[in-house]
């Protein structure tokens, strides 16, 4: 019978493991308060970051679609790896020694961990034989485009040898299955059995943003090849090339330092400027810029809403200045308003793409084209504008039509009355007649609303932020959220004695009030750093996302000073509030007992004056 993991070694690896690194892989995360993170969250496409990480607790939560855990639990859900598999990634990146309860591992479910394995393989033959004598096809290639061999190592680009099994024979030496090279996209399958997909050609690593290899794209160099100009790596297990973009594992930390990206075409071109300076370049795989795509940009870029548009970050994209370039350029925009960030087209002269621009005239070339782009609007107007025989009464017409829409989407009012006097000015005809065509072009939908931008197949359980927003109507249930969440994650902070009265302080909501019993089942644990985890524990299954919402909640403080105070100031004023139920029960009481009973009225006036002493005391803290 297969191995499991023991909890021990899962445990301690949890320990060992920064959530925060994790996540920030895929997602630019900016300190939101004390101990809390927050970005743009990677299961669902959103424009305002709603996505919380607490280091502390080693946890995530959304707050727009709910998705929640830890740092394996990430990782599963972005690399669609089984528990067994993620657990075992962590423990070779760390040097960490696995035991399991038979004392073998257990077989893989998904075989993710054993493609990424391959293909890291393939990738270091791939650049040994770069340095053979038989890839001096490859090497002049390089050569004659600007790219030394330190270049190559840089950007991991290799050779694969014009054989019909000499990579098989050597992943297969290495203990790999000829199903698993199959799966990993090494092989193809022929008629006298299977094959290398790659052979003579130049080869580029495609790897994902965490850095793992996961596919290949190879250039052809022999005039008697036959095959496409570039062949890539088949769909597989790992590579989807609507997901990935080429150099986003090196260009994502001056992408997110920057709020900037450069979209190119190619690999030679993501090389030409990264070697030129422009180290914020990436290019499809293959395939043209998509909704995926944007997904997986806006992520790196920290891309949100702003109504000034001069604090959003930007994306540039070149674009040949062919029709197959102005085609690019017109699916790129239908997908624009995707974006926050300003988005801009550069267009290299004379149809040089950046790698030969950076041949002929140099880096500082690459760089003045990047840093001179036009905004994609201009260049939307322009190519519409150019399309219509201005000469006409029809062609203007139709020209401002077609053009309204384009005016419509711009954000920046301002510039967008300004491009309509351009466009006036353009057609021969005045802006009002421009404004009123964009009247009635009315507002552009934007994409990626509501549910469209959930991942498919992902979870659609109810966002947790739905029972959390219901307590937002008044003031008396949000102060119970924000006490119930303050001794959620802040219980050391509070003190046992101020815990343990804010945890039987009465609250109206009960779905709260079960959280607020789970506080204090749990106060003999109060110091634990995973304390709100063991409440979760404590409560109904169907209340746990909410346990773990109010945990992740953020904390509008800024210092741990102001932590300590609002925490302690919250939890208070439930107890106080709950201090002023009491006493008007017993001031009740003691109307009704009236003269009767002398012995019960003085009992009333004791307990009475104890709650004051006691509300004095809290508020003199």
């Amino acid at each position: 019978m297969a191995g499991r993991i023991r909890r021990a070694d899962i445990d301690e690896l949890r320990s060992r493991i920064s959530i925060v690194d994790v996540v920030a892989e895929h997602v630019t995360l900016k300190t939101a308060g004390v101990g809390s993170m927050k970005g743009l969250c990677p299961f669902h496409d959103e424009r305002t970051p709603s996505f919380h990480v607490r280091p502390a607790v080693g946890r995530y939560h959304c707050f727009g679609c709910g998705e929640d855990g830890d740092a394996f639990q990430f990782v599963m859900a972005m690399d669609h790896t089984s528990f067994q598999e993620t657990v075992e990634r962590f423990a070779a990146q760390l040097g960490y020694t696995l035991h399991y309860e038979d004392g073998k591992p257990q077989e893989e479910t998904s075989g993710r961990l054993r493609l990424l394995e391959a293909s890291k393989a393939a990738e270091a033959y791939f650049r040994e034989q770069l340095l053979t004598p038989g890839a001096a096809l490859g090497q002049r290639f390089l050569g004659e485009r600007g790219f030394d061999l330190a270049a190559a190592e840089r950007f991991g680009v290799g050779f694969a040898p014009a054989s019909f099994d000499a990579l098989k024979s050597h992943l297969r030496g290495r203990g790999f299955t000829e199903a698993e090279l199959l799966g990993a996209g090494l092989l193809s399958e022929g008629q006298r059995g299977s094959y290398d997909r790659f052979r003579g050609r130049l080869i580029w690593p495609i790897r994902d943003v965490a850095g793992a290899t996961v596919g290949f794209g190879a250039r052809r160099l022999a005039d008697d090849d036959k095959g496409p100009k570039y062949l890539n790596s088949p769909e597989t297990p790992i590579f989807r090339k609507s997901q990935v973009l080429y150099g986003l594992d090196l260009a994502k930390r001056d992408i997110a330092r920057g709020h900037e990206a450069v979209v190119v075409e190619g690999y030679t071109d993501v090389m030409a400027c990264h070697l030129a300076g422009v180290t914020t370049a990436v290019a499809t795989c293959g395939t043209a810029f998509g909704v995926d795509h944007i997904k997986v940009l806006r992520r790196v870029l920290g891309d949100v809403s702003t109504t000034d548009t001069r604090a959003l970050g930007r994306v540039v994209f070149t674009f040949d200045p062919d029709e197959a370039g102005q085609q690019a350029a017109a699916r790129t925009f239908a997908e624009e308003q995707r974006f926050a960030a300003q988005t801009f087209v550069a267009v290299p002269p004379e149809g040089l793409d950046p790698c030969d621009l950076r041949l002929e005239r140099g880096d500082d070339a690459v760089r003045r084209l990047v840093q001179q782009p036009r905004p994609l609007f201009e260049f939307m107007l322009r190519r519409i504008v150019a399309q219509h025989d201005l000469e006409t009464v029809e062609g203007r017409v139709a020209a401002m039509r077609r053009a309204a829409p384009v005016l419509q989407s711009i954000r920046d009012r301002a510039l967008a009355d300004g491009y309509t006097r351009t466009v006036a000015g353009w057609l021969g005809v005045s802006p009002e007649e421009v404004r009123a065509a964009v009247r009635q072009a009315g507002p552009r939908p934007t994409p990626g609303a509501g549910d469209a931008g959930r991942p498919s197949g992902a979870p659609a359980h109810p966002p947790a932020d739905v029972a959390l927003g219901q307590l937002e109507r008044d003031p008396a249930s949000r102060l119970e959220r924000d006490a119930v969440a303050a001794m959620l994650q802040q219980p050391a902070v509070l003190g046992r004695d101020l815990a343990a009265r804010g945890a039987s302080a009465y609250v109206a909501n009960p779905s709260l009030a079960v959280v607020r019993d789970g506080v204090l089942a749990t106060l003999d644990a109060f110091e634990a750093s995973d304390f709100s985890e063991r409440v979760a524990q404590a409560v109904p299954a169907e209340l746990v996302p909410l346990v773990r919402a109010l945990a992740m909640s953020p904390i509008p403080q800024t210092s741990k000073e102001g932590v300590t105070a609002y925490v302690r100031g919250i939890v208070g004023s439930l107890v106080d509030r709950d201090i002023l139920r009491r006493k008007a029960e017993l001031l009740g009481s003691l109307q009704r007992l009236g003269a009767t009973d002398p012995e019960a009225s003085k009992r009333l006036q004791e307990q009475l004056l104890a709650l004051e002493r006691e509300r004095r005391s809290l508020r003199a803290e």
